[in-house]
């Protein structure tokens, strides 16, 4: 498994969020809820039901129109731009459905990327890269080039690079959108297993109720709103 820091989990607390667009396109409309550190949550519903916008609230990318967005303590519309990017390259790893690997960089380099920019020596962040990749089940590909991988494989590396530097939360924007059954229930469980062995929390996004099965637990969005 990948090595983070055990019992990282953030504990998560959106109270009464909105976010329109353009003064009119409502995106989220009183979002409540509350997530348990350590806990693996799913945002299910379909295209434009705001699970994007919600997770993208959770990484700090964007902020609420009203309401809070709280994590552990800290309310994010309240950091300033260097703590912004701070909190996501440390606290906040993000798991996207195109993957988002730089294509000029191996395996190896994608993932070690986060932790030079946290001031890790480039000996020690690609060594640990390497570990991060054979955890993850690519053994061999430290040199390929995204072209080179599956889909499965670039999202695994996608994964790996996500948490290599020990986050509290993950987030994962439908993650297996790209993939075929069997490449999508490998990172499905990888995403579950970070959650079982580490403590760490972790939002996913998805349209498909047979990914949310691997969550412990199921929020339905439909037109920015909590479904009953």
């Amino acid at each position: 498994m990948i090595r983070i820091l055990p019992g990282v989990g953030a504990r998560v607390v959106v109270e009464d969020v909105t976010r329109t667009y353009d003064g009119s396109v409502t995106a989220l409309a009183g979002v409540s809820f509350e997530l348990a550190a350590g806990t693996f949550t799913a945002l299910v519903g379909p295209s434009g039901c705001g699970k994007s916008t919600l997770l993208n609230l959770l990484g700090a990318l964007d902020t609420a129109s009203s309401g809070r967005v709280v994590v552990d303590g800290r309310d994010l519309a309240r950091l300033g731009e260097s703590d912004r990017d701070e909190y996501r390259l440390r606290r906040a790893g993000t798991v996207f459905q195109f993957f988002n690997l730089l294509p000029t960089m191996t395996a190896v380099e994608n993932v070690a990327l986060p932790l030079l920019l946290a001031g890790v020596p480039s000996g020690a962040a690609d060594e640990r890269a390497a570990a991060a990749l054979i955890s993850v089940g690519l053994a061999g590909k430290e040199r390929a080039y995204p072209y080179q991988l599956s889909g499965g494989q670039m999202q695994r590396v996608a994964v790996a690079r996500a948490v290599i530097n020990g986050p509290a939360l993950l987030l994962a924007d439908e993650p297996t959108g790209n993939l075929d059954s069997k490449a999508g229930a490998q990172v499905l469980e990888l995403i579950a297993s970070l959650v079982r062995e580490r403590g760490l929390t972790a939002v996913m996004a998805t349209h498909s109720e047979k990914a949310a099965a691997y969550a412990t637990r199921e929020l339905h969005l439909l037109d920015g709103r909590l479904a009953p």
